[in-house]
């Protein structure tokens, strides 16, 4: 079975020890993932770093701009079964009909629960306690195929996006080699997904960044764990803006006080008035500052400059 052709789509860091664990152990004939992209003020070519893994061990690279239409490459390859993890394009139908035995996905959720882009930002930002990786035979509408296998994993209070993010690579390549005989040698099981119980994690959009302050603490707490370190939550304290990585739940009663209100500066950050508590912000980064922790930046200011300021999530003018 290890001789079989294995075609990998993927495009993040996410994807890379899956691709990892393919190599090692099976014949992956081609990688698909998305273009080369410019990036920073140079605007210089950038790699994926699944592209970067696939040239590190000659193995041919596809980069259709849409692969809707720009399929015959993959065609030409024969794969006997499509793998893929984070690739970020929808799959064709006369792909997904293509290989022997099936396009299977690597999907960071316990489906049907979070379907879509970005389901690891979401399982903390909801405030879900565990989540995991599910394995499953794809299909036309996005993550909505069969179940095949799923582990999953507990959420920390301490988790945010990265950790749980490495956490949850990890258990994908480990899941979807467990998996593959099964997969191969047609024991594996179909798992028709429950449609009463599916909940979407469609990929950040801007206004999901900014902290709105008559939120609950423990939404707001959530909210900046999900979103650490990228893309980061933001907001306006008095006329300054800043991204905020880290924070902590003080529970002092803050029903007598707006929302967002500055009430105190503790030496390891700033408090905030919210629906219930205050938020103490813990580790930020002042507009045109290097990230750091808010003692640090706590050291270099007028406690009076921002108690009793109020705290919001942008600048009237966006």
């Amino acid at each position: 079975m290890e001789n079989i052709k294995v075609v990998f789509m993927g495009t993040p860091e996410f994807s890379v020890p899956v691709l990892e664990g393919l190599i090692e152990n099976y014949q992956v004939v081609g990688v698909v993932t998305q273009p080369d992209r410019r990036v920073g003020r140079k605007q210089e070519i950038s790699f994926s770093p699944v592209k970067k893994l696939a040239l590190e061990h000659n193995i041919l690279v596809l980069q259709p701009e849409n692969i809707r239409n720009e399929y015959d490459d993959i065609l030409k390859l024969e794969p006997d079964i499509i793998i893929t993890c984070a690739y970020g394009q929808i799959i064709p139908k006369v792909l997904l009909d293509y290989p022997k035995y099936g396009c299977i996905n690597v999907h960071a959720s316990l489906l049907p629960k979070l379907r879509g882009g970005a389901p690891i930002h979401k399982a903390i930002i909801n405030g879900y306690r565990k989540t995991g990786i599910t394995i499953m035979y794809m299909d036309v509408a996005m993550d909505s195929g069969d179940i095949i296998s799923q582990r999953e994993t507990e959420i920390l209070e301490t988790d945010t996006m990265e950790t749980l993010h490495d956490k949850l690579q990890l258990i994908g390549r480990e899941l979807l080699l467990d998996t593959l005989p099964s997969i191969l040698d047609g024991s594996a099981k179909r798992i028709k997904q429950n449609s009463d119980e599916v909940t979407f994690a469609y990929n950040i959009k801007r206004d999901e960044e900014y902290l709105d302050f008559s939120k609950t603490s423990e939404e707001l707490f959530n909210q900046i764990r999900g979103l650490n370190p990228f893309p980061g939550s933001s907001c306006v304290i008095g006329n300054k803006e800043f991204k905020v990585y880290m924070s902590r739940i003080q529970k002092n009663d803050t029903s007598n006080y707006p929302s967002g209100k500055v009430l105190h500066i503790y030496k390891d950050g700033i408090g905030i008035a919210t629906k219930d508590y205050e938020l103490v912000l813990t580790d930020i980064k002042p507009m045109g500052k290097r990230r750091m922790l808010a003692s640090n930046f706590i050291n270099g200011i007028k406690k009076e400059d921002y108690i009793g300021k109020v705290a919001y999530g942008r600048k009237e003018s966006e």
